[in-house]
């Protein structure tokens, strides 16, 4: 893949931070006064991609693939819910990537700031902005990729309005402030909670399912189908949140087509980078299910609760499409290429990113006693509110579109997290 180009002739002043890792920035050219389009074609200079909650479990995985592709990166993280040594070991991996292809490390920058503090955004965009004499306001910055929203569902139910304020209004805090410095290149970490209840009704999850706009698709008989604009059954505040997200989005690209929009409907991300000194060890309470089946492997819980074993399923646990977080991070740099290059079919665009394949929670367990050799003592459990039974991808729009496809398997994922015990440990320090 080749490393991104910068879109204007200025450089950006280097930020200060006592957090950085960076490289010598490429000189611009003093005598050029020319058209934009000719400089992007004819300078290779340095471009960013700003990544908020960069130090969580997807964010540093996209964080470090961002990295190993060539790209500059800028994290922002309040720390809430991750650890600053995430970023050291990023920057290891990076490195030692680096090193051995033969090929220049990129810049790495951590701000370790809420991203809703708009003060705080306002003087770091400064930084990266260029100065021009004409047209509307342009940056260093080719890209933003989102992670930082509250994702837990059953807390979303006990404290809404939390959900409501990070999720949805800092969002639309957040994206007028990009807007502002010519940054509107955006890629939204979504979510298959959009398809509520959907997902146990025997349709295949297209994208198509939960639109912002009508659309017509092809349904399994093979016949043409119309679906309007809208959701159904959205169980849980979380899932509404990331809805009214996409709706905004979706809104704003239809009002200004210089935004380019990738919302990217996440299901259940697993693993851990094969190194395994990144893994998935949340500051808080962990709600995914193999962060909690990792400690019931080390002794730190008692027993894996499984939330509802008379689902209408095989073995009656629920069926989840789990998905490597290496390939999720993967999806992350198909999406953001095929944004910059203009590849979309239009300029808001909703893709699933998962395997296609599901496997019951019961699956999991036995895979990772198999890969383990060590016994997961479970316990039946009630139902969580805002669940369903079954939450399967169909990927194929993000195949032809967006040209990725996961390549990892479950049994991949268990093993990375067998190595991230060994070598990563649970607690980073």
């Amino acid at each position: 893949m080749e490393s991104p180009r910068q879109s204007d002739a200025s450089s950006p002043v280097e930020p200060c931070s006592p957090i950085c890792v960076d490289t010598p920035a490429t000189q611009s050219s003093v005598l050029f006064d020319g058209n934009l389009d000719d400089l992007l074609r004819n300078f290779p200079l340095h471009q960013y991609i700003l990544v908020t909650g960069g130090l969580g479990f997807i964010g540093s995985h996209t964080t470090l693939e961002l990295l190993k592709a060539g790209y500059n990166v800028i994290v922002i993280d309040n720390l809430s819910n991750s650890f600053q040594s995430v970023f050291d070991r990023i920057n290891l991996l990076a490195q030692k990537h680096h090193e051995e292809q033969g090929t220049q490390m990129p810049a790495l920058h951590l701000d370790a700031h809420d991203y809703r503090d708009t003060a705080a955004l306002k003087a770091l965009l400064e930084q990266y902005q260029i100065q021009s004499r004409w047209g509307s306001p342009k940056s260093n910055i080719a890209g933003v990729i989102h992670f930082a929203a509250y994702k837990a569902v059953e807390e979303s139910i006990r404290n809404p309005l939390k959900y409501y304020a990070n999720n949805v209004s800092g969002l639309v805090d957040f994206a007028t402030t990009l807007g502002e410095y010519g940054i509107k290149t955006f890629i939204f970490s979504s979510s298959a909670t959009v398809y509520g209840t959907l997902a146990t009704s025997g349709l295949p999850l297209k994208e198509e399912l939960c639109a912002h706009k009508d659309e017509v698709f092809q349904g399994v008989d093979g016949l043409d189908q119309t679906v309007k604009a809208g959701c159904t059954g959205i169980t849980n505040p979380y899932g509404r949140t990331k809805w009214m997200c996409e709706a905004i989005l979706a809104d704003l690209a239809a009002s200004d087509p210089e935004w380019t929009i990738v919302a990217l409907r996440y299901f259940n991300p697993i693993g851990c980078d094969e190194s395994g000194l990144l893994g998935e060890d949340p500051r808080q309470t962990p709600t995914n299910l193999l962060p909690v089946v990792v400690k019931v492997m080390t002794g730190e819980y008692m027993e894996l609760q499984m939330f509802g074993t008379d689902w209408e399923t095989e073995d009656g646990t629920a069926v989840r499409d789990f998905i490597h977080v290496t390939d999720l991070a993967r999806g992350h740099i198909a999406a953001l290429d095929a944004a910059n290059a203009e590849n979309l079919v239009e300029n808001f665009r909703a893709f699933n990113l998962g395997t296609g394949r599901g496997h019951s929670v019961m699956e999991v367990v036995d895979t990772m006693e198999s890969v383990s050799s060590k016994r997961i003592p479970t316990r039946a459990a009630p139902r969580r509110p805002g669940d369903v039974g079954s939450c399967v991808a169909v990927a194929t729009r993000s195949q032809q579109e967006l040209h990725w496809k996961t390549e990892k398997t479950l049994r991949d994922a268990c093993g990375s997290l067998c190595k991230f015990l060994e070598v990563g440990s649970l607690s980073f320090p």
